[in-house]
Formats: structure tokens, C-alpha cells, sequence
């Protein structure tokens, strides 16, 4: 069986040589590079994971992310010195799917990394075993292709993150029913909720909102039921 690869990115070479020794030491394989541009010379269809600092010398962390979601769905940890709520969900709402606060501890460090791998290889064995189930789901104009795991508003593809994917997906297979954040979290991140994980979810459901509404501050397709979560409404 192949190694896990995960590709660091981040320009104090103090901290990248501590995460790779760390990482290659649990059995991981680890690229590295000091600037955003070598970094995204580097990613690859074998890479499992991007660690990603913020404040890069080249371009930021936040472009790097963006430039990466344009064509892949690998799960990205930020590691940044920026410790304010705000700071966090810019990171998610640029596409990260989690976030470390510098000084951190190497323990939390691979607890971060286990779970963002272990979900992310989770999610596409799933996706391949539902293939069959249930390949197209169509929402009024959107288009959720299940073989590809594409989406289309009408004939236009969408560009979704994975979380952003798995949220959709969720909530289009039962329409009407209602999710609440604790439900999505849980299924989606495959993690323990807690009361500060409301406003990740709350961070990816505007993102969605953002990529398929017209109007996203009157969405028409993700629903809002005040009190209780999120829903497609059944047509």
C-alpha cells in the first residue's frame, strides 16, 4: 500500500523541517516548498493533504487555496499565526477545510492531519458505492452528476470544494427534510460537533449559496428554517 503524500507549504523553515520529520516519522510522505508558487508547481494527483501557511512571501495562502480549488478537492489545513475568529473563517470560505493556530502542538497537529486524510479517503470510497444508487440528482436547474461528482446550474459546471460537494449532495438526496448544523457537521466532517463547528457550517452553506443562487441572500435552492438547520425544499 502506497503512502499517504502531504505537501507542505509554508516559508519558515524552522517549522516545515519540525512538521515533515513529524509526519515522515508516523509513515507519511512529505514534499515541502517555502513559497506559494513552487508550492502549487508541486501538488499533485497523489497528494492526500496540503498544509498551508497564510502569510507567504509570494502570494498569500488565501490566493494559493483559491488557485487550488479551481481543480482539485484535496483537503487543505491552514497552519497561521492569525488567532481571531474572522481570520478562521476567511481560510474556510477561501476553500480550507480546517485551521491551526501557530504555536501549536505536534499532537493536535496529527490529529488534524489523521482526520482530514482518514475523511477525505473516506468520502471517495462512498462516493464510488453510491454510483450505482443514484447517479443524477437534478434540483430545478442544478445538476449533480454522482458518476463525476460534478455540478452543473444548467448547462454551466460549478466548481465546488469537497465539503461544499458532500453538503449538497446531503441535503438534494432528501428534499424537504431538515438538517441541522449538528447533523451536517457530523455526517459531512465525519467529527464530534460542538457549539464553535456551527459557524463552519454556517461559512460553507454561504459558499454554496454564493457558486449556485441568483440571488444568494434570497437563495432559492438551500433553504433556511430558522431554528432547526437546512433544507431543499421538495418540489
Amino acid at each position: 500500500m502506497s503512502r499517504n503524500r502531504i505537501l507542505i507549504i509554508e516559508d519558515d523553515e524552522g517549522i516545515r523541517e519540525g512538521v515533515r520529520i513529524l509526519l515522515e516519522s508516523e509513515g507519511y510522505e512529505v514534499a515541502e516548498a517555502g513559497n506559494g508558487t513552487d508550492g502549487l508547481n508541486l501538488l499533485d494527483e497523489q497528494t492526500d493533504l496540503l498544509i498551508l501557511d497564510i502569510m507567504l512571501p509570494d502570494i498569500s495562502g488565501l490566493e494559493v487555496c483559491e488557485e487550488v480549488r479551481r481543480f482539485s478537492y484535496v483537503p487543505i489545513l491552514f497552519l497561521t499565526a492569525k488567532a481571531m475568529e474572522s481570520d478562521k473563517l476567511t481560510g474556510l470560505m477561501a476553500g480550507g477545510d480546517d485551521y491551526l493556530t501557530k504555536p501549536f502542538s505536534y499532537t493536535e497537529l496529527l490529529g488534524r492531519v489523521s482526520a482530514l486524510i482518514r475523511r477525505y479517503h473516506t468520502y471517495n470510497s462512498v462516493q464510488s458505492s453510491d454510483r450505482e444508487t443514484d447517479r443524477y440528482i437534478t434540483v430545478d436547474e442544478i445538476h449533480i452528476n454522482t458518476i463525476s461528482n460534478e455540478v452543473y446550474k444548467n448547462d454551466t459546471e460549478v466548481s465546488l470544494t469537497e465539503l461544499e460537494y458532500r453538503i449538497l449532495l446531503m441535503l438534494a438526496r432528501q428534499p424537504g427534510k431538515i438538517f441541522s448544523a449538528e447533523s451536517i457537521y457530523e455526517n459531512v466532517w465525519k467529527e464530534t460537533y460542538t457549539h464553535c463547528c456551527n459557524g463552519t457550517v454556517l461559512v460553507h452553506i454561504r459558499n454554496l449559496r454564493v457558486k449556485l443562487e441568483d440571488d444568494p441572500g434570497n437563495p432559492k435552492y438551500i433553504k433556511t428554517v430558522w431554528g432547526k438547520g437546512y433544507c431543499v425544499e421538495k418540489k
